[in-house]
């Protein structure tokens, strides 16, 4: 029998997701411009300093096959790729911060994490970088009394028409990354991406329950920040030596103080908690930032999609239809996420004794996160607002529990609320009779849910 303050261990095993320390690196190191660029300026210099010890006799077939002419023309080739590259470089640094500032002025800031860790732009940066330096290294190598280094010639040849394909594949590229259908789909696939690494699926969209024990402990974080990540393994395993049971209120995305209680423990025999120790343990398994991340929290790309969809409602962009196509991109990922275990997860040791429970999200968190923000500013839009209704209706038809229903009903009847009554009679039967398409599709009368006359409730 367990001593565990919270009972046997009796819910379904947890999702397995990423290793969140090797993930966290591994995204921190992508979502830098410098690293790769850096790394691949390092193995040119190494491979140049290689190469430069080649140095065949002039008469040699396959040397004059690579460079027939002598040092100073050889010369002269580093030096004008050297200096073509590196103007090269610039635009392309020029123009990934022009891409930064639009996103971030007409967009959202937070899809300024996206650009920079583009592989693309990554590796058109480090083709560049490394061109560069293999130019400058074999012109500190040239030597008139020596044999010319045909194989640092020749790859500086081969790099050079290499900078002019990517340089064109980046123009290219920065136009596609900068349409805003781009940036929507995006941010859709990551969260999509996340939303399936971290809640598994549920056919009725089951949230568990973790009965809390009375009292406990509280544990205060130490530095203040935005949760990016929650190693739950090291945690648990301290968690059993001490014999403690411990429950984490904060997740992935939650901005927190330092000093404020995130998380509260109880002894298994009532004894008293060693405070000092969980305050070091809970510090180590809580990924602390100045930034949120999408490794584990599934939110972030919704709120990137809702910031699109404001940014279009502002009076400076005034893009109603943009605003709508983020919803649908935003009713993709509520459908999908009604058939996901939502809520609190829990962590057994290793003899199934459970030691850790981690608050989650719920489904009214999600609905909120998406409507909330946008009927506030779409009051008096009607297209927008028949969006979110058409977001509801669709949210209903794959509702799998009362729960989600009862949610999209509350979500809708709020739409009405905040619609403005200054919206011209036409306009305002629109909205109403997509209201009343949620409550057809609520019901399971789907026909006259989505009948309609010419596809206008479903286009924009």
């Amino acid at each position: 029998m367990s001593n565990s303050m919270y009972g046997p261990s009796t819910f379904p095993p947890r999702h397995p997701g990423p290793e969140p320390r090797f993930h966290l690196s591994r995204d921190a190191l992508r979502a830098s411009l410098w690293f790769w660029p850096t790394c691949a300026s390092l193995a040119a210099v190494l491979l140049t300093l290689v190469l430069l010890q080649v140095r065949p006799e002039a008469d040699a077939v396959w040397a004059r096959w690579i460079w027939p002419t002598g040092v100073d023309t050889a010369s002269s080739l580093l030096q004008t790729v050297a200096t073509s590259v590196m103007t090269a470089a610039t635009v392309t640094f020029s123009l990934t911060v022009v891409a930064l500032q639009l996103a971030s002025q007409q967009f959202s800031p937070r899809l300024l994490r996206e650009f920079a860790r583009d592989a693309r732009t990554q590796t058109i940066l480090g083709v560049l970088m490394g061109t560069f330096m293999v130019s400058i290294t074999g012109l500190h190598g040239m030597d008139a009394d020596r044999p010319v280094p045909v194989l640092v010639v020749g790859l500086v040849y081969i790099l050079g028409i290499a900078c002019g394909v990517v340089l064109l594949l980046f123009i290219g590229h920065i136009t596609r990354s900068l349409r805003v259908d781009t940036m929507m789909l995006n941010a859709h696939q990551g969260c999509l991406a996340v939303l399936r690494e971290t809640y598994p699926e549920s056919g009725s969209g089951e949230v568990q329950d973790f009965p809390e024990p009375d009292g406990g402990t509280p544990i205060p974080v130490r530095r203040s920040g935005i949760i990016q990540a929650v190693q739950a393994k090291p945690l648990v395993q301290m968690l059993h030596e001490y014999g403690l049971t411990m429950r984490i209120e904060v997740q992935p995305g939650d901005h927190v103080i330092v000093g404020t209680p995130v998380a509260r423990a109880w002894s298994d025999d009532g004894g008293p908690v060693p405070e000092e120790a969980m305050r070091e343990a809970l510090a180590a398994a809580l990924e602390i930032g100045y930034e949120r991340t999408p490794e584990q929290d599934a939110a972030l790309g919704l709120r990137q999609l809702t910031d699109i969809t404001v940014k279009a409602l502002s009076p400076s962009i005034n893009d109603p239809i943009t605003a709508a196509h983020a919803l649908g991109y935003c009713a993709d990922l509520l459908v999908d996420l009604s058939r996901r275990r939502l809520g609190p997860e829990g962590e057994t040791d290793v003899d199934g004794v459970l030691r850790l429970v981690t608050v989650g999200r719920d489904y009214r968190y999600f609905m909120d996160l998406v409507c909330g923000p946008v009927r506030r500013y779409a009051h008096s839009e009607p297209i927008v607002l028949c969006a979110i209704l058409r977001l509801l209706r669709d949210s209903a038809a794959n509702a799998v529990n009362d729960d989600q229903r009862e949610e999209i009903r509350r979500q809708s009847s709020l739409v009405l609320e905040s619609t403005s009554r200054d919206l011209a009679v036409a306009d305002e039967q629109e909205v109403r009779d997509m209201a009343r398409r949620v409550e057809e599709a609520l019901a399971g009368d789907l026909r006259s849910a989505f009948t309609d006359r010419a596809g206008e409730t479903r286009s924009v």
